[in-house]
């Protein structure tokens, strides 16, 4: 909300807020996970034999954490659109050319009573998508986490 409050309310500025504020997440969850990978006997083996950094990174770290990350970034972005339909709602958002569930649910609070439908279906359609890209996150999970795999 700060970065929103200090610059002007667009969609460049609820952009900006949203990724400063998710990125710590992502960055210290790519640290554990590169450290984990980092602390394994292979990439001493690696090192030892004179194997490069880039190329460590590239072929032994990347595969190993690109499943984690690719998971946690869909996580992310469910989280990402609940936090502009909340800057949205709370008026943070960008001029009304740009459409947002945030402000249908903010300019129908008025009429809620009278018009329930103008409230209902846009948190509904929020709920919906959340909860629809946090299944594929799970999907995601499954199909990338070799240890979660079934055998037929």
């Amino acid at each position: 909300m700060l970065v929103v409050a200090v610059r002007s309310a667009s969609l460049g500025s609820a952009i900006l807020a949203i990724g400063l504020g998710m990125s710590a997440i992502v960055a210290r969850l790519t640290r554990v996970l590169v450290k984990r990978v980092l602390a394994h006997d292979f990439v001493t083996a690696l090192r030892t034999s004179g194997t490069s950094w880039p190329c460590v990174v590239t072929e032994h770290v990347l595969p190993n954490i690109w499943p984690t990350l690719l998971v946690n970034l869909a996580l992310q972005l469910g989280l990402a659109v609940l936090a502009e339909a909340s800057l949205s709602y709370l008026g943070l958002d960008p001029p009304p050319p740009n459409a947002s569930w945030g402000r249908m649910l903010q300019e129908a609070q008025a009429t809620v009573l009278t018009a329930p439908l103008g409230a209902v279906a846009p948190g509904v359609l929020l709920v919906v998508l959340v909860i629809g890209v946090n299944l594929i996150a799970d999907g995601l999970r499954d199909v990338a986490d070799p240890t979660r795999r079934r055998t037929r």
